[in-house]
């Protein structure tokens, strides 16, 4: 596992769009895993300026949404896909057909077949290159909350009372809140080539460093990242603020270049 530190939020967003920009440019029909939330709309951001003012080139990219309510539609505002199309894709040349982000409206009796052919979508495109991924109040990657297996596959997953209390700030109330998603399971997460985990803020300071330095456990999901062999963290000074290894972190990257540390 590798720790960047970067100064502030915008400063760790383009650490990570240089180094999904770097996998697009040498790998113009590579499969990048997406993720939502308040924490990659920087990287997002950093990326559509690429797009718009350096030519980067989204036409061959092929994309995997981590995870989606399950009840809600497409087109609602509060839907993974809405904000996916709102914060990323309309504003950037990629496909439509590439697009992948898991169906919230699939019948609950086609649940299961719809999680493996999702899988098998990813094995077809082969695999995903970069998987970004952001950390839940509570540890979790996806919406695999606390005590999912550690080997576990895309799936149909109740969602915690703390996921829903923290998400219900995109909501005009907790009962609005779906209480089940469809998820990449943390296996399926750790099939990556890579994984890139975001984070920032103080609220995120003790779980980071729970699952950077913790021990591995089902109740931080996030933790499993330790077991891969090309995991790179990217936080910001306050996500950082609680590391115990921080100043080594620090050390080691001006030890090694970073597009070599983070090489695909």
């Amino acid at each position: 596992m590798k720790v960047l530190i970067r100064k502030d939020y915008k400063e760790m967003s383009k650490t990570a769009a240089n180094i999904v920009a770097s996998l697009v440019r040498r790998k113009p029909d590579c499969v990048l895993g997406l993720a939502t939330g308040s924490t990659p709309i920087g990287l997002y951001k950093e990326l559509i300026r690429m797009h718009k003012e350096e030519n980067l080139d989204f036409s061959k990219v092929i994309t995997f949404n981590l995870d989606e309510y399950y009840g809600l539609a497409p087109d609602h505002p509060q839907s993974y896909r809405y904000f996916m199309e709102e914060n990323l894709f309309k504003h950037i040349n990629i496909d439509p057909k590439n697009i992948h982000v898991p169906n919230g409206l699939v019948k609950i009796e086609e649940v299961e077949s719809y999680c493996q052919e999702y899988e098998r979508m990813i094995k077809e495109a082969g695999g995903i290159d970069i998987q970004i991924l952001g950390i839940g109040g509570d540890g979790h990657i996806a919406f695999n909350e606390p005590g999912s297996s550690l080997a576990s596959r895309t799936r149909l997953i109740a969602l915690d009372e703390q996921t829903r209390i923290d998400n219900s700030r995109f909501f005009k109330s907790i009962e609005e809140v779906p209480r089940a998603a469809l998820t990449m399971g943390v296996g399926t997460i750790l099939e990556a080539k890579m994984c890139l985990l975001l984070a920032n803020g103080k609220k995120k300071a003790e779980v980071v460093a729970e699952a950077i330095e913790g021990p591995i456990s089902s109740q931080i999901t996030a933790s499993a990242l330790q077991m891969h062999p090309h995991t790179v963290v990217i936080l910001d000074e306050e996500a950082a603020s609680k590391l115990k290894r921080k100043d080594y972190y620090l050390y080691a990257e001006k030890m090694f270049k970073e597009l070599e540390l983070v090489k695909v």
